[in-house]
Formats: C-alpha cells, sequence, structure tokens
C-alpha cells in the first residue's frame, strides 16, 4: 500500500494526539526525580502535556531545519526527553538514529560515522563529544540541546501530522552487536504500526495500564498502546547494576500492570523479592525477552505474581515480535524437556507472522528453500509485517539475511532451531555460535541448559577449545554471586559435578572440560546475551579444568 494511492496516512505518532484528546487528563509519564517520605516523588506528564511537548520539540526542530527525511541521531536521556523527540520526529516525518548507550566510544563512533545523521539532538555530554570527535560528527549540520522541558507557546494550535505512508523511512535502530558489530536496522513508518497491532492483540494490553520497561526503546509503544510509562531508575548503560529495591518500590508505589526486562533482570528481582518475601500483586504480566528465560527464574515468580502471567516473547531488532509463550505453558509441558538438552521453546508464531526452519546454508539466498521436517533443525527465517528490509548502507549484510519473495521478505534470524509437532519453535542457539567438533555440532541452548540446573552456577557459555589432540566442546561456567570456587580443589569438585550432570545425556557426554569466569562479557541492551566469541578468544591460552 502506498501513501499516493490509499490516502492514508500511516505513522505511530498518529496515536498520541488521539489519546490526548480522547483522555487528555490520565498520565502519560511518571518520572522520578527525587524521594520523599511518600516514596519515589515523580513529576507527572498527563497525555495532554505530553501532547503539547511532543509539538514543542516539534516547532524547535522545524526552525532548526529539521524537516520530512533528515536524520536526527539521538543522545538523550531515557523518559521524557527520549518520548517526546521521538514522537515529535515521527509527527515531523524525520528519522530518529538510536544508537545504544555503552557500547563502547568506538564501536558508537563507528555506527555515527556509518549512518551519516544529518541532525543530532543530545545532552551537553553528547554535545562535548561531537566537538571533540568532530571527523566523526562531519555529517552532522544541526546541533541542538536536549531540554527537559520545552517551552510551549500559550494557545498555539496542534501541529498536523506529517502525511507519511507505510513505507515510508521511520527509524534506524541498532543491534545489540552480540555475534558481531551493531549494524542499523531501516524501519518503515508500516512496520511500527503493526508491531503496536500485534503487541495489543498478542498480550491484551488495555489503554489505562501502567507500564515500566526497563530497555528504554520499549517506552516508545506506550503512547501507541494508551499506557502509563513510569521510567525505572536505572542506568541503561549497565542495566545488571540495577538496585531490585528501586524496581520493586516503583511497581508497588505506581500499581505496574505491565513491564519488560531481560531475565537476568528479573532473576535480580526475583531473589530480592523471594528473600524478603514480596508479592507483587497488580502485574498483570512481564515479559522476558532478550534472551533465553531458565525455567528457574520462571518458577520464583509463582510465588510473587498474584495471577499474573509471564511471557517470553521471541524476536530480534530485525523482526520483533515473532513467537510468544508463557510462563504456565513452559513450566507445565516445556521446562523439563529444556533442562534435558532439547533447546529452549520460544512458543508459536503470533498473529500474521510465518516462520520456517530451513536448511543451514552459507551465502546470500536468492528465495526461500523448502522447509524442514518437523523435529529437525536447522537456520529460523521468518516473515511478516514487523520483518525489516534492509540494514542502513550495508548491501552486503542485507544480502545475506534476507530473502526475496516476491513482494515480501524474508528475514533469516541467524538462530538454530526447530518445530515440535505441536506446532511451536525451539530456540537451539545462534548458528554463529555453534560448536564444530570432529564429526558431530553442539548447540548452546541444548548444551548449557544441562549445566545451568547446578544450583551454584548463574550461567554457562558452550565455547570451543584448541585441545592438543584437535578442537574439542568446552564450557565456560559463571558461578552464582559468593559461589566461585577458590583454590583447585574446589574448582575440580565442581568440574567433577558438572561432568556428571553432562554424563546423563549424550549430546553433552564429551563435555569435560571447564573454565570458571567470575563475570561474562554481556551485551549492553539487556546485559544477558553472552559474547561467546569473545570468550572462547580469552579461554583460548588458558588451560580448562578436567573432571577426573
Amino acid at each position: 500500500m502506498d501513501i499516493t494511492t490509499s490516502g492514508k496516512t500511516v505513522n505511530v505518532a498518529r496515536h498520541l494526539p488521539a489519546m490526548a484528546a480522547s483522555a487528555p487528563d490520565r498520565e502519560a509519564l511518571l518520572v522520578p526525580r527525587g524521594r520523599g517520605q511518600s516514596g519515589i516523588d515523580y513529576q507527572r506528564l498527563t497525555f495532554a502535556e505530553l501532547d503539547a511537548e511532543v509539538d514543542a520539540r516539534r516547532r524547535r526542530l522545524t526552525e532548526a531545519g529539521v524537516t520530512r527525511g533528515t536524520r536526527v541521531l539521538l543522545l538523550v536521556k531515557p523518559g521524557l526527553e527520549l518520548i517526546a523527540m521521538v514522537f515529535a520526529l515521527f509527527k515531523a516525518g524525520a528519522v530518529p538514529v538510536l544508537i545504544d548507550p555503552g557500547m563502547g566510544l568506538r564501536g558508537f563512533l563507528r555506527c555515527v560515522r556509518h549512518t551519516r545523521p544529518e541532525a543530532m539532538v543530545a545532552i551537553p555530554a553528547g554535545i562535548w563529544l561531537a566537538r571533540v570527535f568532530r571527523g566523526d560528527f562531519r555529517s552532522v549540520r544541526v546541533r541542538l540541546r536536549a531540554d527537559e522541558r520545552e517551552a510551549r507557546q500559550p494557545g498555539a494550535e496542534p501541529l498536523p501530522l506529517e502525511p507519511t505512508g507505510p513505507r515510508d523511512p521511520a527509524a534506524v535502530l541498532f543491534t545489540s552487536g552480540s555475534t558481531g558489530p551493531a549494524k542499523g536496522v531501516c524501519y518503515e513508518h508500516g512496520m511500527f504500526e503493526a508491531q503496536v497491532r500485534l503487541i495489543r492483540s498478542q498480550y491484551g494490553i488495555e489503554p489505562g495500564e501502567i507500564d515500566l520497561p526497563m530497555l528504554p526503546v520499549f517506552a516508545l509503544f506506550n503512547p501507541a498502546l494508551g499506557m502509563t510509562t513510569v521510567v525505572p531508575e536505572i542506568n541503561p548503560s549497565r542495566p545488571a547494576s540495577v538496585d531490585p529495591a528501586k524496581i520493586v518500590q516503583a511497581i508497588r508505589q505506581c500499581g505496574v500492570t505491565n513491564s519488560f526486562g531481560s531475565p537476568v533482570l528479573w532473576k535480580k528481582i526475583g531473589r530480592h523479592c523471594r528473600e524478603r518475601g514480596i508479592r507483587l500483586p497488580s502485574l498483570r504480566r512481564i515479559l522476558m525477552a532478550g534472551t533465553a528465560a531458565p525455567p528457574s527464574v520462571l518458577r520464583d515468580y509463582r510465588h510473587i505474581l498474584d495471577g499474573g502471567e509471564i511471557h517470553t516473547p521471541y524476536g530480534a531488532t530485525e523482526a520483533l515480535p515473532v513467537c510468544s509463550i508463557s510462563g504456565t505453558e513452559i513450566l507445565g509441558e516445556t521446562a523439563v524437556l529444556t533442562e534435558e538438552g532439547r533447546g529452549t521453546c520460544v512458543g508459536r508464531p503470533v498473529p500474521e507472522i510465518e516462520a520456517r526452519v530451513l536448511p543451514v546454508a552459507a551465502g546470500p539466498l536468492s528465495a526461500p528453500t523448502p522447509a524442514l521436517p518437523t523435529g529437525e533443525i536447522g537456520e529460523i527465517a521468518v516473515r511478516g509485517p514487523v520483518v525489516t528490509r534492509a540494514y542502513d548502507g550495508l548491501p552486503e549484510a542485507t544480502a545475506a539475511a534476507k530473502i526475496p519473495d516476491g513482494d515480501d521478505v524474508w528475514h533469516r534470524m541467524g538462530d538454530l532451531g526447530y518445530f515440535d509437532e505441536a506446532g511451536r519453535l525451539w530456540f537451539c542457539g545462534r548458528l554463529a555460535e555453534r560448536v564444530e567438533a570432529g564429526e558431530k555440532i553442539h548447540y548452546t541452548d541444548c548444551c548449557e541448559a544441562v549445566f545451568n540446573t547446578h544450583p551454584h552456577v548463574f550461567r554457562t557459555a558452550l565455547i570451543g577449545w584448541e585441545s592438543p589432540a584437535g578442537r574439542v566442546p568446552a564450557l565456560a561456567v559463571e558461578p552464582e554471586p559468593g559461589m566461585f570456587p577458590r583454590g583447585q580443589a574446589a574448582r575440580r569438585a565442581l568440574a567433577g559435578e558438572l561432568a556428571a550432570l553432562g554424563a546423563n545425556h549424550p549430546h553433552t557426554r564429551e563435555i569435560t572440560r571447564f573454565f570458571f569466569v567470575k563475570h561474562f562479557p554481556v551485551d549492553v541492551r539487556h546485559n544477558a546475551k553472552i559474547h561467546r566469541r569473545t570468550l572462547a578468544r580469552r579461554c583460548a591460552r588458558r588451560r580448562p579444568v578436567e573432571a577426573e
């Protein structure tokens, strides 16, 4: 569908003025600004006030020369400035560029150079960065300082929505870079509209709900979903350092009904609640994503939620959502299979999404190949209205990841998995992280889950290690806090216990070499996706502890 033929504007920003008209006094945004006797002190904005903030920013952008199609790099804090500025850019038909904070200066500057933004809106530290590294920011002709509250013009008329169509560029969002350099993903306006539609339908989200998103980008959906956003007290560049007490306090004080975060964060919050006997009765749903949610974490929340449900959506920056499964189904049916090494069940494809498991193939594909039979492991590919079509300025990466199919495109997820007899998709690990040793292929999720059942283990990572006799599968182990084995005897004892677990299953029987690591290298976005190839390089010159 094209705007010139349909006459219909497709722009997710249209939902905000609609909410401002239908529920002007409903709270849209709560931003923590301190603490008082009654708890967290919030700056509160209604939907009408947030809409006015958006229009004020759009006027400022227009006056600075930002127009339809202008690429604008955003270096702003989560909360009011991020939400208001993104919606202002959407309304103007401009294209926000969002790069993960904390990815490291070298990676960040590489993303800036490649994306070539024409304007930037930044906090003072971002403006300073652009001055120091002016060569990397040479494409930027407009530099605006982010303001917490814009000067609104009294009696100003609401600004009209730029008439964008479904295929018009909407944003450039970067991947987490867990298996390679972060890549810019080109989003179109129709894709954002589809995401809102599918998320609302899949999870039964209703206007008036209250959300606490522990990944800032997910707050951008809330004005379109009619949900109040409670900004969490969390450092977006170091989310795993969050104080769980602050998250629990915000949930209880604000009556939060919905929250998104990685399993690593929810494990930390769950432990805090379990040790103190805290329950979270207001939560209707928790969305855990970013990596597979261990069954042990899901079990914790059976005693914390009062009728609420956990959902584990599956997807990627390039395609979200793809599949989903509830915690009830996991614990009732699939968890025991996961812990035996069958992989992680990610559920059935959501409506409007088609998923296939294809034979693993090197290099680009000019057309989709026939799907593999049920139960056979291969590469996961998906298509549907939320599936992005291209990486920004990376034709080779686009050709490698996208499969043309008439007017549609399939995205190769870079993941391995299979379908079961019930039509559920099982995730076995990243294609780039499988370990080939001899004639056998070892899959990360299938192997690690067996060892993750040990009570002293926080998480594990399958890696390949070059032994004198050739490449063998080995396991890096990050113990639970306070459980790191001290001394060679303790390490050998734990290695023996882990090897005994592996001996119970044919596919893990050969894993008898272990590296004990205090902290795994992980992605910035979720602090959950393990950089296994980095870990393998770090362990390459070490000698593993071998089970006796």
